[in-house]
């Protein structure tokens, strides 16, 4: 990767792209995902994503198939969610915002058909250079889950967490990231799903990264809360850096996350991807100037987007790619 001071790269999903939506395929999800990877590095982007284009689902629109790509393929789970399983759902009052459960949970929880490997794989061939691969945290899987079998979210989690570990030791990227969009706006729960993000971050062999924000549900948040709840959580994740949704957030966001430890490195959203506005380079510069003044140099090793792009127009997201790198060059007086 480049050796600059601080470093862009992209949280995970890219815009949908009208011609794979509309003639879906294995070699459509190819050719788009080399058109994702290569719009980033002409951007000058460091570290790229595949745009997730290996789980986009048409058929869940609202949650681009991020949830469903894993709970559909894991073991144990049942995919076919019928009358009683969404009224069980929707009386836990938990996710407001989904009314049904994304599946259910009936067996012990196993590889299934999911194959990283494999999606990580066919996108790093196509990257030949470095590349972030994502996946979902356990914890904010099991949230979307009706569980039948495990006695606790505890246990349904973890088991989630081994499952997903199982598979992550060999995955031939550059870094592996883990999002989780759920724990920020349940604080209660954060030991769990750090306990969770852990026990895969313990297995991957490359740079660490764990995402978090407050979601990104039809283009708008869905968690209430703050970072400062979540410090104790950031600071005792195994990871080798964070990547925060910032600039969507309030300046007291940054103070408190002076308190995170130096063995993780701070990356922070400088672009706002729940806005159709594209930041100006002196508006993405004028961010990363506020966050190290308020963290201190050495710090902020990142700069990226709140999230991912999957809410926005493909003219919308290119232009606030390149707006990002320009905004980090004019920081570094390049």
């Amino acid at each position: 990767m480049s050796t600059h001071e601080i470093l862009t790269t992209t949280v995970g999903s890219y815009s949908p792209i009208d011609w794979l939506a509309a003639l879906p395929s294995e070699q459509a999800v190819i050719d788009a995902t080399s058109v994702v990877i290569n719009t980033q590095k002409r951007a000058g982007i460091d570290l790229p994503t595949d745009g997730e284009l290996y789980r986009f689902d048409p058929s869940h629109p609202d949650t681009n198939g991020m949830i469903e790509y894993f709970v559909h393929r894991l073991g144990g789970i049942r995919s076919e969610v019928g009358c009683r399983d969404g009224a069980a759902f929707r009386a836990k009052q938990e996710m407001g915002f989904r009314r049904k459960p994304a599946a259910v949970v009936v067996d012990d929880i196993g590889e299934g058909t999911l194959d990283l490997f494999e999606a990580c794989a066919r996108s790093s061939a196509i990257a030949d250079g470095p590349m972030k691969f994502t996946l979902t945290s356990p914890y904010m899987l099991a949230r979307t889950l009706l569980d039948n079998y495990y006695p606790d979210l505890e246990s349904l989690t973890l088991a989630i967490a081994d499952a997903l570990a199982e598979q992550v030791a060999d995955l031939p990227c550059t870094c592996v990231q883990i999002d989780e969009a759920n724990v920020p706006g349940s604080p209660e729960n954060a030991p769990l799903a750090q306990a969770a993000i852990n026990r895969i971050l313990d297995k991957v062999t490359v740079e660490k990264a764990v995402h978090f924000c407050f979601g990104n549900y039809g283009g708008q948040t869905i968690q209430s809360g703050a970072w400062k709840p979540l410090i104790e959580f950031l600071d005792g994740l195994h990871a080798d850096h964070v990547v925060l949704e910032l600039a969507h957030r309030p300046d007291s966001d940054l103070e408190a996350l002076k308190d995170v430890g130096d063995h993780i490195a701070i990356g922070i959203g400088v672009i706002d991807i729940k806005v159709n506005h594209v930041e100006t380079a002196d508006e993405v510069a004028s961010r990363i100037e506020t966050a190290v003044k308020a963290l201190g140099s050495g710090r902020v090793r990142w700069v990226h987007p709140d999230c991912g792009f999957w809410m926005l127009k493909r003219s919308i997201a290119d232009r606030k790619l390149e707006a990002l790198v320009a905004g980090r060059n004019r920081f570094l007086g390049r």
